[in-house]
């Protein structure tokens, strides 16, 4: 197990350095003069200058992509062109907003998905199914800034039941931190709980054809216990694997759900920062949304160390 483990961690050296690469190449790449767009159509010959030995595109490329991973490596990512504040410091400013939106809706998520898949895989082609998967394409089909405006007009302007933007710290209370993010994360969590349940049904329903199943029912196990606990426990490794890759949904569907709904966190922050050409501040969140997608995938393989006994060694 040890050898397995160590070998996943190794694997994401290479990886990190091709995303870090991908993303400092951003600003060498993009359309035009980097320098010339910031400074605007008023800037003098010698304010482009200014900015670009700033963004360092004045020395070769390999030089200054080592240094800026140098930087990397020491926790430095750099500081705004607009607010001259150290990158990290603006991120540390706008993360708890979007890892609560995140945790909120990944607990929604699961709780509604997982069940609903089961349950369609126990009714396979009753009209629950119908239903479930019918809800599921809906999700995968609806755009996620349409099902926030529609959520905000109804349940924030209509009904007033809920806040329509911005965010609360829990620091704050509870409830006022939960209920700026329940419209937010049921948005956000329509298209992941499609994505999790459709599998969820896809794999309960090979594994409600294998003997030990059977085997289970012919000892008089009822049906609870015969699937949350038998059918799946076995089916969890499919399961647990797209909800790994269901993060990836979540981290880009957060620059749309805190643009909707007013979330000063991570999303907006790279809006207002592409809106500006901030390319320190972009390069720093992208950066970041990738280490974390990273991260949650080794995460997620070495949590199959639990769940199948066979990758252990």
């Amino acid at each position: 197990m040890l050898g397995y483990i160590g070998r996943r961690i190794l694997a994401t050296i290479p990886v990190m350095a091709v995303v870090g690469l991908f993303v400092f190449s951003l600003l060498y790449f993009a359309p035009g003069d980097p320098a010339a767009i910031i400074a605007g159509d008023q800037a003098t010959p010698d304010d482009v200058a200014r900015i670009r030995a700033t963004l360092g595109l004045d020395r070769p490329f390999l030089v200054r992509f080592w240094e800026w991973s140098w930087q990397i490596l020491h926790g430095d990512l750099g500081t705004s062109i607009f607010t001259n504040l150290p990158v990290t410091t603006m991120i540390g400013q706008r993360v708890q907003p979007t890892v609560s939106l995140m945790l909120v809706t990944l607990i929604f998520a699961i709780v509604v998905a997982v069940p609903l898949g089961v349950v369609a895989a126990w009714k396979a082609g009753s009209l629950i199914d119908r239903l479930v998967m019918g809800l599921a394409v809906t999700g995968f089909s609806v755009p996620v800034f349409v099902v926030g405006y529609v959520l905000a007009y109804v349940f924030a302007l209509e009904l007033g039941w809920l806040p329509v933007q911005g965010y609360t710290p829990i620091e704050q209370g509870l409830w006022p931190w939960l209920s700026n993010l329940i419209l937010p994360a049921v948005t956000l969590g329509l298209v992941y709980i499609a994505l999790i349940a459709r599998v969820t049904r896809a794999t309960m329903l090979d594994v409600l054809q294998q003997d030990y199943v059977r085997t289970a029912r012919a000892k008089g196990l009822g049906q609870g216990p015969v699937l949350f606990v038998h059918a799946l426990k076995n089916a969890a490794v499919p399961i647990v694997t797209v909800i790994g890759i269901g993060i990836a949904l979540l981290i880009g569907g957060a620059v749309v759900t805190e643009t909707v709904f007013a979330i000063p966190g991570l999303g907006r922050l790279t809006v207002d920062a592409i809106l500006r050409r901030d390319y320190p501040v972009i390069q720093g969140v992208v950066l970041l949304f990738s280490f974390v997608y990273v991260l949650v995938n080794l995460a997620i393989d070495l949590f199959y160390t639990v769940l199948d006994p066979r990758i252990r060694y």
